[in-house]
């Protein structure tokens, strides 16, 4: 992706505007969630995708198949977990 630089200004209430290439660029609409980092004297915003449960577990359901876990062992490990946590 080629990079793209542009200057933005803090209005008196602490608002940026994000500038129209960038947000065409990302497909941002109004109301859409961004995240920022801070670390140290970088800001870092990015932005966050909604994803589907389905899309969020899937590589939990790939480790879970390479590790030849079964729904069934599920309650186990959890009872086996809490009682050492005790």
């Amino acid at each position: 992706m080629k990079d793209i630089i542009e200057m933005g200004t803090i209005s008196s209430r602490g608002q940026i505007a994000i500038p129209t290439t960038i947000r065409k660029k990302l497909n941002l609409k109004e109301g859409q969630k961004v995240l920022f980092l801070l670390e140290d004297d970088t800001l870092l915003m990015k932005k966050v995708t909604r994803m589907t449960f389905a899309e969020l577990t899937k590589p939990l359901r790939k480790a879970a198949r390479k590790a030849g876990l079964k729904e069934i062992d599920v309650p186990n490990i959890i009872h086996r977990f809490r009682k050492k946590k005790r």
